[in-house]
């Protein structure tokens, strides 16, 4: 039986502070049905889909940013996009900002992936492990890059999930830079590994890797390819947003490491791959199989240490 499916990537232009949700639902919409002129069965959509990326601005409470959240999905605003996808076959991966309330009425804010397939259903929820930037105003910064001010890390680590004919991982945007994100996918047989993004070009605290932002975008999601025999598809919301300016180059990447679709705008736009799942096992049953080759008693620091700390 064969696992060939056409994979796509919705990368979005940017989101005005102002511009609504029906607004933004529009576009996803429009990408939906390119997609699907195109042959699509999962669409993959940017990290924080639904809003402009807040964390560039500061409020004292988070709670004057809720605005932008959402407490369940599909909702009010959302809903026709996922009946649509439903109506036309269409899996998609979409990333936007959640806030769960506990038992006890706590509110939790996370950034967060919905994975749906082609009937609707919910396949799976991750929530974003690697926080980046700063709890804290810092006036010294161009702009605010306040993640760990208005989201706490996922708690539920990164899964994996049967899907699509094979087995389907997800990541957001600085969870892409660290190898043990997709080491603990592969570790679970991840042949597909979905990832959006919002990257501004300017980094704050060392300018100096500005003008390698895409290079490093493009190697670190090859790297994790190529090292665990999976499919990576990545996703940016790009372009100049709110005087942002912020990284596009979408990607389709394959088990080999090789780039084999990209995007050439930094607007909204879908590009397309039909891949075979099977061809995973050229790496993973060779230069990668873990069972042979692995040695896990000697990453113990791995797990056990934060930091790192040289010899003495």
């Amino acid at each position: 039986m064969s696992r060939r499916l056409t994979v796509g990537a919705g990368q979005m232009g940017p989101i005005a502070r102002d511009e609504s949700k029906s607004e933004v639902v529009d576009r996803l919409m429009a990408m939906l049905h390119e997609a699907h002129d195109q042959g699509v069965d999962l669409l993959v959509y940017p990290e924080l889909a639904m809003t402009t990326f807040f964390p560039r601005w500061f409020v004292e409470d988070p709670a004057e940013f809720d605005h932008y959240y959402h407490r369940e999905m599909p909702d009010s605003d959302t809903k026709a996009l996922f009946d649509e996808a439903s109506r036309l076959g269409i899996g998609f991966a979409l990333g936007y900002a959640e806030i769960e309330t506990d038992d006890e009425g706590v509110d939790h804010r996370y950034n967060t992936y919905i994975l749906m397939d082609g009937e609707g259903e919910m396949v799976a929820k991750f929530r974003k492990v690697h926080i980046p930037g700063h709890a804290q105003y810092e006036p010294w910064r161009k702009f605010q890059h306040a993640e760990r001010h208005y989201f706490e890390p996922g708690p539920d680590g990164f899964g994996a999930w049967r899907a699509f004919g094979g087995v389907v991982g997800m990541a957001i945007c600085n969870d892409r830079r660290w190898p043990e994100t997709y080491r603990v996918l592969g570790l679970q047989g991840a042949e597909l590994i979905l990832i959006g993004y919002n990257t501004p070009l300017h980094y704050a605290p060392d300018p100096t890797q500005n003008a390698l932002s895409g290079f490093h975008n493009h190697l670190v999601m090859q790297a994790g390819a190529y090292q665990n025999g999976a499919y990576v598809v990545g996703v940016a919301k790009g372009g100049i947003e709110e005087e942002v300016d912020s990284l596009a180059q979408s990607v389709i990447i394959a088990p080999s490491g090789q780039i084999i679709a990209q995007a050439v705008t930094t607007a909204d736009e879908v590009i397309s791959a039909t891949i075979d799942l099977d061809f995973c096992d050229t790496y993973k049953k060779t230069l990668f199989n873990f069972d042979y080759y692995r040695m896990p008693e000697h990453y113990g620091l791995v797990t056990e240490r934060t930091g790192a700390i040289p010899p003495s």
